[in-house]
Parts: structure tokens; sequence; C-alpha cells
């Protein structure tokens, strides 16, 4: 028998189904997951996909407790560069206590499958609230961007640089806290190489200096955050265009629209700090996590300051009457 995630029943399943197929609940209808396990692991439902493997909602048995566990792909099981990846994901991130980084747990292999277990945050990600269509608060964004910022500088402490800092990875647990989630690009601050053939990261985020086969360092990934909290302040990614390519050329040569510009009602402050971490040339950003932090503070403090003014002035106009 299986708990129906849907409605909470019990539900018999036939012997003959196969983990991880699915199976309508005799109850609600809800089509459920035949859960599969892996060792204590007890994988319940999926909860993301990506281009390595996929995440389940599952429950450890033994501590019980809920936990994710990352499934690596069965297609993926020969392939070398994936396994790299796959390990280096786990041992960057489990290298790193950060109450805004995901926790990593274990890393093994049963019957074959490869699997990262690590703390579970499943209450959507910074990508699903844009993508809802709904413009994320500027204090929200604020909070977001000083806490992963934080984050960031604690991997930098640490000799890692993430290089794929994006919405999609910045997920949220169920007290709204931001958790970065994916080392699997991550490298050692000292092992990245001028003029690499292949350029990582994702597009609509990627730092100039990336894109020109220059040295990075932890100014790409602060690019990167930057460009992340511009889409979600705005709705619009920083730079779009028809292509891949002419998205990577706009953030070497087109100038970036600031934020107020496209939603007046952003603050001059907050759209200030998001340009500057922006800028093209990496001499020009802030040039520590400490002084983006304290310039993104800076930014909450007056915006609440004006908020505070506002709602003031508001009660003002009704009179005491």
């Amino acid at each position: 028998m299986v708990t129906c995630s849907s409605c909470g029943s019990r539900v018999f399943i036939p012997d003959n189904l196969q983990p991880l197929s699915t199976y309508p609940c005799s109850k609600c209808g809800h089509n459920f997951m035949v859960p599969m396990r892996l060792r204590q692991f007890e994988l319940r439902e999926i909860i993301g996909q990506g281009g390595m493997g996929t995440v389940f909602r599952s429950f450890d048995v033994m501590l019980e407790r809920e936990v994710a566990v990352k499934l690596m792909k069965p297609e993926l099981a020969d392939d070398k560069e994936a396994i790299t990846s796959f390990l280096r994901e786990a041992k960057a991130a489990a290298g790193l206590n950060h109450s805004n980084i995901i926790h990593i747990y274990s890393f093994d292999e049963s019957e074959g499958n490869r699997y990262l277990v690590m703390e579970l945050a499943n209450n959507g990600s910074l990508d699903s609230w844009i993508e809802s269509g709904q413009i994320v608060p500027e204090l929200n964004v604020l909070d977001i961007g000083i806490k992963i910022a934080s984050a960031l500088d604690c991997a930098n402490k640490h000799g890692l640089l993430h290089r794929d800092v994006k919405p999609a990875n910045i997920l949220f647990n169920n007290e709204g806290e931001p958790k970065l989630v994916d080392f699997g690009l991550a490298i050692q601050g000292d092992d990245t190489e001028v003029g690499e053939s292949v350029i990582w990261g994702t597009p609509y985020y990627i730092a100039p200096e990336k894109i020109r086969r220059e040295r990075e360092d932890f100014l790409a990934d602060m690019y990167s955050l930057a460009g992340t909290l511009y889409h979600a302040l705005t709705g619009r990614v920083p730079f779009d265009a028809p292509t891949v390519e002419e998205v990577v050329l706009a953030h070497v040569e087109s100038p970036l629209v600031p934020p107020n510009k496209i939603i007046p009602s952003i603050t001059e402050m907050t759209s200030q700090v998001i340009v500057r971490a922006m800028a093209k040339d990496p001499n020009e950003r802030y040039q520590s996590y400490d002084e983006f932090i304290m310039a993104m503070t800076a930014a909450r403090s007056q915006l609440l300051i004006q908020t505070y003014r506002s709602n003031d002035s508001e009660e003002e106009k009704k009179g005491w009457w």
C-alpha cells in the first residue's frame, strides 16, 4: 500500500507495477507515483528535472524525515564526464555550511543507480515565481539577493565558483528561505583557464568575461546573480534576442537598460545597485560580496523608509475622522 499524495488515502497497488510508474488513486483519481526504494530512501514524487537527473521528494525511513533525492539519468551511467559533474556537485556543496546553500547529506550508488541525497526545498523556485507572470516585489528581490550573495561569498571563501547562477537554481523551503542549488558546474577558483573551448553557464545571465574567454573569478557569479535579480525585478531577462548567439553578444556589446526605466516604481538605489553589479568591465563592479551586500542592504533600508513615508502620507490624507 502507498499513500496518495493528493487525498492522503492508503491505496493498494498491483504487484506488477514498476517503481516510478504512475497509478490512479482509487479514491480521488489522482495519478501518483509508485515509490522506488534506494537503500533507506523511498522516492515518492518528482519535484524537478534537469539535464543530469530527476529530483524526487523522498523519505528517509531510518531517520524519519523528508529529503530530496537527485537520481542520475540511467542513460548517463557510463558517461564519465556526467559522472564527474554529478560527483563534483556533491563534493562542492557538501563542503559548504551556509543556511542559504542546500545541504548535501550523502552520495551513493545502489543497483547501478547513482544518487545524491540533500535537504528538501520544494516550495518552488525563483524561476517558477517569475514564470507565473507575477513581478517579484522589490523587497523580496533584495532579500533574496542579500542571502544568495552571502551564500556565494561562502563558496568563494572556500575557493569555489558556482558558474551557473540563475532563477532555476534558487529554490525556496517551506519557510520561504532561498536556497542556492546545483553546483554541477562549480570549480575551484584557481582552476579557470583563459581560452576554454566551451562557455559554461546559462546565456541569459552569463558574464561578459566568460564570453570573451577571459579568466573568471567570483565577479562572474556576481554578474549572474545581478542578472537573475534583474529578471525577477522587471519580469524580463537583461538581454533578449532571437538567437542564443545574439543574446551572448549583447552581454558584451549592448548597454543595459536600468530596471527603473522598465518599471518606474523600482527605486533609483536598487536600480543603480543592479546596474553596477552588471557592469561589462569586472573592475567596475563591486569588488567584494561584502560591498555588494552592503549596497543591497542600503537599498532595502531606503525602500522601507520610502514605503513607510508613503503609507504615513496616505494615512494623513484620510484624516483622523
